[in-house]
């Protein structure tokens, strides 16, 4: 791949479209290419596939944001062959993305990207690591970020504050088997 342009000359995207998702994907692609800890890892993999997986990432694009439906695919199966994929290397891909869909896309565009970046990532992340993987901090970091960017400052409390380790309080109906009534 051959390195990155600067994007800070021109005007960040309002809208999503297939000229900008594509040119999207491959200048994500093009940092991850150049980076030292992703770089190898998908180096190794698409070495004289690259044409294809950017197309691949441009349909899969597309058909998150665009709701274009030219991706058909599953992204937990593609993802589960890469045995030495470790916790770092999605906080690592996220930054960059995230960073790079900041810096194209105005940002109302930009979360349509940054949601599902987030969410697919930590799918992958349990399938991965399993049910009781703690994503790392620098991610934590991210989905702070995003979420302050969706609803602001202010924390919005879903659920009233208990103590860690007790359950979750709510009122079932119906007879408790260990009742004899």
């Amino acid at each position: 791949m051959t390195s990155p342009q600067s994007h800070h000359d021109t005007p960040r995207d309002r809208t999503p479209d297939e000229a900008n998702i594509r040119a999207l994907v491959e200048a994500f692609y093009r940092r991850v290419d150049d980076d030292p800890l992703l770089g190898p890892i998908f180096a190794g993999r698409l070495e004289g596939r690259w044409d294809a997986h950017l197309a691949t990432m441009t349909r899969f694009w597309s058909s998150l944001v665009l709701g274009s439906k030219q991706y058909r695919g599953n992204v937990q199966e593609a993802h589960r062959p890469i045995e030495d994929i470790e916790p770092r290397h999605f906080a690592r891909w996220l930054s960059l993305f995230l960073r790079i869909v900041e810096e194209r896309y105005e940002p109302a565009a930009a979360v349509q990207f940054m949601e599902p970046a987030l969410r697919i990532a930590h799918s992958l992340q349990l399938s991965k690591f399993g049910w009781d993987y703690q994503i790392p901090a620098e991610q934590q970091e991210l989905l702070d970020a995003l979420r302050r960017q969706l609803v602001g400052d202010e924390p919005k409390a879903r659920f009233p504050d208990r103590p860690a380790g007790e359950p979750f309080p709510a009122k079932f109906i119906g007879k408790s088997a260990d009742r004899d009534d």
